[in-house]
């Protein structure tokens, strides 16, 4: 951890429970003076009195972690580079420090951010209403970060699901559906697409029928037998989770139960433990996953960025799903990767490299800015439904890791780590991105600035001439 860091945290969780500094020194058996001194970072916080604090308060240890703190200076540079803010001259010292020491402050601002570019990016015309962004979105996202992608009492659920279906001694859909039957009633039944609508999975709660597009893969069936059972089983669990205060309206909060029962779906096709083993076993695989599990490109993708079972984990993953047109779909980092949440996302990516060999899975070997280094593998899939008339646009779905856990991958094997030619140059975005020798740069850099010569011409309009980088 970094000590550095600690003294806001200390101080902000001071204020959040109403006490004065001699208050919580008493409790923490020091001097007033003392702990406001850790306050300021003027002396660190030792491993006792962390864990002294934690026991009062009753935190988790991973609360002074720094991820969190990361990820919040991150998204604030990335929205303090708005083109709005360039009047400020921000540097990104002065934006690290605020977050740093006015954690809340920051995430607010944020919050009123991420309300105004949504509103902003919804006019069409001076007469259009306003309506609201996307930030439910982005608050599912948060929360899914939050708890690392890992829900255990959603594992749990869908282990006692498969025991009682016995979905590993028959054909999974078969299982799922005998068990919508016989425990809730429901008459399962495979629709046709019509011109008046074309829905992959519809519920009748009164006629307990549960209609599914006969267009989808037996994966894709299973998984929706598996998402509705979810909803009718777990419907609590779902709420409980949902109740968390990183959502905060209506709207994330039913995001986020269609989320969670994604993930029970997905953990009932493929339950963890033997999921992570044969994942181990044949060093993560994608293709051999699919075959095994009965599942498609995107669901084992997605699936691997879950296993963060303490004392039982799999290769801290990134996953992202990315569209023709650079919207990000999905996203969630384990590994440290970090994703642009305002502006579009770095164009050396691999994921948009993808879309040039539809069907073939594309490796790269990258290195951020701050020097972090990645291997990663990414294939466009489509959508499991489709006609003639209706086929859909194809998505590119990425999973990545950081390159200490290389090793570890089937992909790995063969590639030159040590070529430093090898290594594509990548960012999260061009606004927060410190690269001015990048060919691809469509945006100033804050944490550089712009110096413009009208008399020369780079091979960008932001490209720096100089050869500094």
């Amino acid at each position: 951890m970094n000590e550095a860091k600690l003294g806001a945290k200390v101080r902000a969780l001071r204020r959040r429970e109403n006490l004065t500094q001699m208050q919580l020194a008493e409790r923490l058996s020091i001097s007033a003076s003392y702990l406001n001194l850790i306050e300021h970072n003027r002396r660190p916080l030792s491993a006792q009195l962390l864990i002294r604090l934690a026991q009062i308060f009753a935190l988790d240890l991973q609360a002074f972690a720094s991820e969190g703190e990361d990820q919040l200076v991150a998204d604030l540079l990335e929205a303090l580079g708005d083109p709005v803010f360039d009047a400020y001259a921000l540097t990104s010292g002065e934006v690290r420090d605020f977050a740093s020491n006015n954690p809340q402050v920051a995430r607010a601002l944020l919050s009123l951010y991420r309300t105004w570019h949504g509103a902003r990016d919804t006019v069409s015309s001076a007469g259009d209403a306003l309506v609201s962004s996307d930030q439910p979105g982005e608050e599912v996202v948060d929360l899914i970060q939050k708890h690392r992608n890992y829900f255990p009492e959603l594992e749990e659920a869908a282990e006692v699901l498969t025991r009682v279906a016995r979905t590993d001694q028959r054909d999974l859909v078969s299982a799922l559906s005998d068990y919508a039957r016989t425990v809730h009633g429901l008459d399962v039944r495979l629709v046709a697409p019509s011109t008046a609508r074309f829905d992959v999975r519809r519920y009748d709660p009164v006629s307990h029928v549960l209609e599914l597009s006969e267009t989808l893969a037996p994966a894709s069936r299973a998984f929706q037998l598996a998402h509705q059972i979810g909803l009718l089983d777990h419907s609590d669990v779902l709420d409980r989770i949902a109740r968390d205060q990183t959502l905060t309206s209506t709207e994330a909060r039913s995001l986020a139960r269609v989320a969670l029962a994604n993930y029970f779906a997905a953990a009932v096709m493929m339950p963890y433990t033997c999921f992570l083993e044969y994942a181990r076993a044949r060093r993560y695989d994608i293709e051999l996953l699919c075959h095994r599990f009965g599942a498609s490109f995107e669901q084992v993708c997605h699936r691997l960025s879950t296993l963060h079972r303490p004392g039982h984990e799999g290769v801290a993953f990134h996953f992202v799903r990315v569209d023709l047109a650079g919207n990000v779909s999905k996203r969630f980092s384990a590994s440290g990767f970090r994703f642009a949440r305002f502006s579009g996302a770095c164009a050396l990516w691999n994921e948009h490299r993808a879309f040039a060999s539809p069907g073939l899975l594309r490796l790269q070997i990258s290195v951020m800015p701050d020097g972090q280094r990645y291997l990663s593998v990414a294939r466009t899939v489509q959508d499991p439904w489709g006609s003639h008339r209706g086929s859909s646009v194809p998505k590119v779905v990425g999973l990545g890791c950081d390159i200490a856990s290389a090793s570890q991958l089937v992909y790995g094997d063969g590639l030159d780590f040590e070529r430093d030619a090898a290594w594509v140059p990548i960012g999260s975005a061009c606004r927060v991105c410190e690269r001015m020798t990048c060919t691809q740069r469509a945006f100033p850099s804050l944490l550089r600035g712009q110096k413009l010569d009208e008399n020369v011409r780079g091979r960008s309009f932001y490209v720096s001439v100089d050869g500094a980088n």
